[in-house]
């Protein structure tokens, strides 16, 4: 009996130590080189897709700083310094003297002080007439030599509106500053050339009211022959005595 209990207790250990072995060899983890090679190709994918997605993300910052040189603006302006050479310019035409450029006061002028002598105007009125068309072509030269030194004066702020002007669009970072330096020259050209048209109308003026001086004076001076030929019986010679 004792004997039976002693075999049955050994074959009960037995399978107890049986069922420890299968239980301990099932929680073992089983290697798999196909399954590792898996997750290592999706994890470098993903990793790749993120490195990706850093390079986007940096492009689309470069593409904003950019932006942002392109609608930066210029730092430097020359519109007031243009503005004031062209308003300087402007005054000096305004203040021309007597024929200035009015089409109504040349008309006007060019109908009396400037027309053919009637042989109904008096000699004060032709004398008075000579006077203006002298004190009209010398307000014209003055005209056009103070239209001349004020152009040259602006010269030296055109130089140095150049100089700032290029150096800025040298030192651009974006298209609008370019673009800007750019258009700000093209205005300094227009300022320029505003003046030359100043100086050059000016000088025309002049040139205009001296010659139509000199083509008034000849009609005048026939006019003058004229009247003194046809006063009685014209020039009669006679005897002068001097000295006593």
């Amino acid at each position: 009996m004792n004997r039976l209990h002693r075999l049955a207790a050994a074959s009960v250990l037995a399978l107890a130590v049986f069922v420890g072995s299968k239980r301990t060899s099932a929680q073992l983890v089983v290697f798999d080189p196909n399954n590792y090679a898996q997750n290592v190709l999706t994890a470098a994918r993903a990793l790749q897709q993120i490195n990706n997605q850093i390079v986007s993300l940096q492009n689309q910052a470069q593409m904003l700083i950019n932006q942002a040189k392109n609608l930066a603006t210029l730092p430097f302006s020359s519109l007031l310094q243009l503005e004031q050479s062209i308003q300087r310019t402007q005054q000096l035409l305004r203040e021309a003297q007597r024929i200035a450029y009015d089409i109504q006061q040349i008309d006007r002028a060019f109908s009396t002080t400037y027309a053919p002598a009637p042989s109904s105007l008096s000699d004060q009125a032709l004398i008075a007439n000579a006077q203006a068309r002298w004190q009209n072509a010398m307000a014209g030269l003055q005209d056009a030599m103070r239209t001349q030194a004020t152009v040259v004066g602006n010269l030296d702020s055109n130089r140095t509106q150049l100089s700032a002007l290029v150096t800025a669009s040298q030192g651009a970072t974006g298209a609008l500053q370019a673009s800007q330096a750019g258009n700000q020259l093209l205005a300094l050209q227009a300022q320029q050339l505003a003046d030359l048209i100043a100086v050059v109308a000016a000088h025309g003026r002049a040139q205009n009211l001296e010659s139509a001086q000199h083509a008034a004076a000849q009609d005048q001076g026939k006019e003058q022959l004229r009247r003194f030929l046809a006063q009685g019986q014209g020039y009669q010679p006679t005897t002068v005595q001097m000295y006593h």
